[in-house]
């Protein structure tokens, strides 16, 4: 093997672990979306995974049951960019020091 194919595999593994731990800290942060000027509000973890909705009782109108579920889609949207932004973000750090010689998608 050639000092630059073991340079590279190096590289790959500790890519791995270091993708890894990203992915552990991504499931461990929180990113909150809102909407309605924060009625609604809705917790999610660093990959988008909604964890929880909080509405507040102003916004529950039984005759408007329409307006609330945009409200929470609004929100749940919000969240999910948060966290599709934060991955990004980590995915930057993580590759920060490699040298590929392909370019990234992102």
């Amino acid at each position: 093997m050639t000092m630059d194919l073991k340079n590279l595999v190096a590289q790959a593994q500790q890519m791995q672990q270091r993708a890894q731990q990203v992915d552990e800290a991504l499931l461990k942060l929180t990113v909150t979306g809102s909407s309605g000027g924060g009625m609604v509000t809705v917790e999610a973890d660093g990959k988008g995974n909604v964890k929880s909705v909080r509405l507040d009782p102003a916004v529950v109108n039984p005759a408007d049951v329409e307006m609330l579920e945009d409200l929470v889609t609004v929100a749940i949207v919000d969240a999910q960019k948060k966290a599709s932004g934060a991955s990004q973000q980590e995915m930057r750090t993580l590759l920060g020091g490699l040298t590929l010689p392909f370019p990234l998608p992102f």
